[in-house]
């Protein structure tokens, strides 16, 4: 198979990934025992979330610029370390506003550094172009068997002590991102060489100024928001939702475990699908299939059979955004900027997770209900099917002479 191919780095990247972004989608299940614990509702925990993901949104071009200047290892390691200080902070104060700096900023920019632009940033330049989807793929499904792993662990944490010793475990394991990193190396495959050599060339400004001015960037970018409203309101708000519906903990827990699990399958085959066919055409039946499994999660009564079948189908279609998101980037800009144009579109996947999470706790406590937010993800998937259709996704003019 292919996959075993693939560089170290890949599978470094993917280990760095389990550790950071499976964190990162177990912080829903924090929601009530922390707004139980500070005697708040559940916008002020919404709100830390949102924040940081607006944050990790924010961060991410500048990181990306960085790493692609300094290289994958410095930021990665500096990125840890912001990481396990957040989480420590969390699991110490006694006032909930510090969590906004410790949960909010220090974690935001700890995940701007670990997770998938950074990595698929360093994965681009060693992998060839025809493999670049696959590997995206591949990579990207390891931050869901992080859920997949995490979130049954944190849930076992919970059920054994405090929130805080949860937290805390959480903290040491980042120093496993730390080890993963020191054995980076972005050298190029000598089939990539040649291609990356002639990419060397242009400037980071140059590189802005032609994205800036291809429409197909910017339909990009608005479909990559709505995929943030969607997996960041379903991450953080599931779980209160189920309870909502009478719903055991466990419920919530095995479903976000679903979503993990399917999704290390859905993201690799929706890279094997942007190898094969055209990227814009594989992104619109993705995100019609999430149109479609929302809906009809909404629709039909809530139960344990019915949360986990949602799970498991959300779950297939996920991240495989990512694999297909950054590969058009790639396909249509090259590799040698890849950090800091999808880090730019990153932020604006982060600009819609603040949304997604900060709105669904605003609405639930002004309404008592999620049934509004649901609706509005149904109709922006819909949205996100048809505007990436008219994405003109050749390669931009300097790429097209260059391999002529």
């Amino acid at each position: 198979m292919i996959i075993f191919r693939f560089p170290l780095l890949v599978w470094l990247g993917i280990g760095i990934l389990i550790t950071s972004l499976g964190i990162r989608q177990s912080f829903g299940i924090f929601m009530t025992p922390i707004s139980e614990y500070f005697q708040t509702g559940r916008e002020f925990f919404s709100f830390a979330i949102a924040l940081q993901n607006l944050l990790f949104g924010a961060f991410q071009p500048f990181v990306g610029m960085a790493a692609d200047r300094w290289g994958a290892k410095r930021i990665i390691i500096l990125g840890s370390a912001s990481y396990a200080a957040g989480l420590y902070l969390t699991s110490v104060t006694v006032e909930p506003t510090m969590m906004y700096l410790s949960l909010g900023v220090l974690v935001g920019l700890g995940l701007s550094a670990t997770s998938y632009v950074i990595v698929l940033g360093a994965v681009a330049k060693v992998v060839p172009a025809k493999h670049a989807a696959k590997a995206f793929g591949l990579t990207t499904a390891a931050g869901s068997f992080g859920m997949f792993a995490m979130i049954p662990g944190a849930q076992a944490l919970l059920s054994a002590s405090d929130w805080q010793s949860a937290i805390q475990t959480f903290v040491v394991l980042c120093s496993f991102m730390v080890v993963f990193a020191l054995f980076i190396n972005t050298s190029k495959l000598k089939e990539n060489a040649e291609n990356y050599a002639q990419e060397d060339n242009q400037t980071l400004k140059s590189a802005l100024k032609e994205a800036f001015v291809h429409k197909g960037y910017w339909l990009i970018h608005a479909g990559f928001f709505m995929c943030g409203f969607h997996v960041m309101f379903i991450a953080t708000h599931l779980p209160s939702y189920l309870a909502d519906k009478n719903l055991p903990a466990s419920t919530a827990a095995m479903a976000l475990a679903y979503v993990g699990i399917f999704n290390i399958f859905g993201s690799y085959f929706w890279g094997v699908l942007a190898d094969r066919f055209n990227k814009r055409y594989v992104m619109s039946a993705l995100y019609l299939m999430r149109t479609v499994v929302i809906g009809a999660f909404v629709t039909l009564p809530v139960t344990e059979y019915t949360a986990a079948i949602f799970g498991g189908a959300i779950g297939f279609c996920w991240l495989g955004t990512v694999p297909l998101t950054s590969g058009l980037v790639r396909q249509i800009f090259g590799a040698r900027y890849l950090s800091t144009l999808y880090g730019l579109v990153f932020f604006t996947h982060q600009v819609g997770s603040f949304l997604g999470a900060w709105v669904g706790g605003r609405i639930y406590d002004y309404y008592g209900s999620y049934e509004p937010i649901w609706w509005s993800a149904v109709t922006l998937a819909l949205v996100a099917a048809l505007i990436h259709l008219p994405i003109n996704d050749k390669p931009v003019p300097r790429l097209s002479m260059a391999t002529a």
